[in-house]
């Protein structure tokens, strides 16, 4: 909840989406205040991706509004690149730039987006990749990067920018499981670190263990929101003990 006087960071209200005649969001109303890690979890088509994808403005909303820092992002007035500009957003694929290297890949949005300059922007990317262990890659091609250090490398990048926001879409998905422990752990220590997260993820332990609210989705309605513990400890809806019981048998909490 957010604290008397002080308004969300990113605020939504009856978002409703739909594909054709596929409804994909029905409505959904979701607060994420400073600092807080919100995590969205459900099955596959629950809506999760397509939220964030409104959020960030990828996908025209067909109804309800947006609010980042009190601006209502969804008035088609609204500069969507300006928008943009102020999240940062992390998707399965890394999507980085085969033929740059992870340091121009890096500094590429703060230099040509944001006007910083090289020297400050390379200053930057050192210093996040030296925190994460891969100062010694700046100079790799993607190519050359395993998948994990490939996915540290897109959260880095996303991070360079000094983003208001950082949205996560299943970052861990297309790993081998071996890997998702690395971007787990950098995922918790920018967690740790202040950013403002709102996260996809079917890695019920990190939700459990790292967000301030954790959401569920079904069929694009958010039928359960609280903190981890109530809401994967002790759901109220069947819904959500149904999945739960689901992903105890994948092994995944």
């Amino acid at each position: 909840m957010t604290r008397s006087g002080e308004q969300p960071v990113l605020r939504v209200r009856n978002l409703v989406k739909s594909y054709g005649d596929a409804p994909v969001l029905r409505g959904v109303d979701l607060d994420v205040d400073e600092h807080q890690v919100v995590t969205l979890i459900g099955a596959s088509g629950s809506g999760k991706s397509t939220l964030l994808r409104c959020v960030d403005l990828l996908e025209q909303v067909d109804d309800g509004q947006v609010w980042l820092d009190g601006q209502d992002v969804t008035d088609p007035r609204v500069d969507a690149d300006a928008v943009r500009r102020r999240i940062g957003v992390v998707f399965q694929a890394y999507n980085l730039f085969p033929h740059l290297s992870v340091l121009d890949n890096i500094t590429l949005a703060p230099r040509r987006v944001h006007g910083v300059d090289r020297a400050e922007a390379e200053e930057r990317a050192m210093a996040l990749l030296d925190r994460i262990g891969l100062a010694g890659r700046a100079r790799a091609y993607p190519d050359q990067l395993s998948g994990g250090q490939a996915q540290r490398t897109a959260i880095v990048r996303a991070l360079a920018v000094q983003p208001r926001l950082l949205l996560l879409d299943e970052v861990t998905s297309a790993l081998d499981p071996e890997l998702v422990g690395e971007v787990l752990a950098l995922v918790r220590e920018v967690a740790e670190g202040g950013m403002t997260i709102l996260m996809a993820t079917h890695e019920m332990g990190f939700a459990r263990s790292a967000a301030d609210v954790v959401c569920f989705l079904e069929g694009g309605v958010l039928l359960e929101q609280g903190p981890p513990d109530q809401v994967l400890g002790a759901p109220q809806h069947e819904r959500t003990r149904q999945f739960l019981r689901r992903v105890v048998a994948a092994g995944r909490l």
